[in-house]
């Protein structure tokens, strides 16, 4: 089965999950704020998407980050800063089981999917 990684609040999320519900895809819903995120999970998406393809620079959370903290950026603090605070997380990230999409866009849903 498929999971759908996100925040259930999130616009992008929710797109996603019409996609999905609409296409009569089954899938899980995990979201970072009540079912927990973990250094694991994180590590798995950025050896697979790439910390920097999973950064939200136009997220409020990032805009909020002080100076020091956005330049001095490397994959252990990226994924520290991402695990304090899961708003920094690109959403959704769709597991398929065979590989990892970052993001909504309907016409990349339908060809993995």
């Amino acid at each position: 089965m498929h999971t759908l990684y996100g925040i259930k609040n999130c616009d992008t999320v929710k797109k996603a999950r019409k996609w999905l519900d609409e296409h009569h895809i089954e899938y899980r819903f995990h979201d970072y704020r009540a079912d927990g995120l973990n250094a694991q999970l994180l590590q798995h998406f950025s050896s697979t998407l790439g910390w920097e393809a999973m950064l939200n620079k136009r997220s409020t959370s990032w805009r909020q980050l002080n100076d020091a903290q956005k330049n001095n950026l490397s994959e252990p603090t990226a994924l520290q800063l991402m695990l304090e605070t899961p708003t920094l997380i690109k959403r959704p990230i769709l597991d398929t089981g065979e590989q990892l999409l970052i993001g909504f866009n309907a016409e990349h849903y339908q060809q993995a999917l």
